[in-house]
């Protein structure tokens, strides 16, 4: 790590008009890491990324990229940041490689750092066999592909990734976490909005959960689930007649649960306490160990939010 960071936000505000989408929150990220964002819909999440690429303004507080003032220099921040956001921004009018072509464009790159970045970039993301395919002609996992692929033209120092792997299967996920480990192993820095806790916890090195605009913890994955859910976390589901018995076990021996309705959780080491209990020994049990979903929820709730 730098003794800078790329990245930071105090008291970082948005409003829109008497709402108010992220509300004073900071945060550091620094150069060469993969920082998360986690937070159930209308946390702030994907407002916090478009202030930081200079799509949306800053209400209040202060945002700096790289030093310098999202507010005083946009048009710099833009062509550090590569961005890919969770709409599908490919010209269906385009095939693959006009579309990398149109992009380069933008940032006004000579053609032949055009041609020869797309060359590279939809290799590294195996679509060099696509050059000429338009984007309907793609699988969803190859568009997403492609966007972060495109991204990159530029050879931008930060990689902003709002929900990224969103509804593909197991094998492309699993591809696009490989690609993008690989680009933080060449330095760059990402920052990843998601809601797969283990896509989180497989890329970040640090990340915030936020709710209703704020954040709530910061830390590592490992250190998030030591200290939020614990090493173990025991899942039991008892019959209807015999939870009474079970929740005052779980009472009398100080243990850290919550009751949802037919099942218990008990969180932390100590829910081995549960061993030997008669009040236990009848009920199906399963004992696995803690994780950033356990920590997720603990902090944001189990209800449904809106969009």
């Amino acid at each position: 790590m730098h003794s800078q960071p790329v990245i930071t936000a105090k008291g970082l505000t948005k409003r829109f008009g008497d709402v108010v989408a992220v509300d004073g929150i900071d945060f550091a990220i620094w150069r060469g890491e993969c920082f998360g964002m986690l937070g159930p819909n209308g946390a702030g999440k994907t407002t916090t990324t478009r202030m930081i690429s200079c799509v949306s303004p800053v209400s209040a507080g202060e945002l700096r990229v790289n030093g310098v003032s999202v507010a005083d220099h946009p048009r710099a921040i833009k062509a550090s940041l590569g961005v890919v956001s969770q709409a599908d921004s490919l010209d269906p009018d385009l095939n693959v490689i006009q579309n990398l072509v149109a992009y380069g464009r933008f940032f006004g790159l000579p053609k032949r750092r055009i041609e020869s970045s797309a060359r590279a970039v939809l290799e590294l993301f195996q679509l060099g066999g696509r050059t000429k395919s338009r984007p309907d002609e793609l699988s969803g996992g190859m568009r997403r592909r492609l966007l972060i692929a495109r991204a990159l033209l530029h050879e931008p120092e930060v990689l902003v990734l709002d929900e990224p792997t969103s509804g593909l299967d197991p094998q492309s996920r699993h591809l696009v976490w490989e690609k993008l480990f690989f680009l933080k192993d060449q330095g760059i820095t990402i920052l990843l909005t998601t809601h797969y806790m283990d896509e989180a916890a497989y890329l970040c090195d640090r990340l915030v959960v936020m709710d209703r605009g704020r954040i709530l913890v910061e830390g590592s994955p490992r250190d998030l689930v030591e200290k939020h859910a614990g090493a173990q976390v025991v899942e039991v589901r008892p019959q209807r007649d015999e939870k009474p018995a079970l929740l005052e076990l779980v009472q009398s021996r100080g243990l850290e649960f919550e009751d949802l309705g037919n099942t218990v959780f008990v969180y932390g080491e100590n829910g081995a306490l549960l061993d030997g209990g008669d009040a236990v020994e009848s009920h199906d049990v399963a004992r696995r160990p803690g994780n950033l979903e356990d920590v997720f929820l603990r902090l944001t709730g189990r209800g449904l939010r809106d969009e």
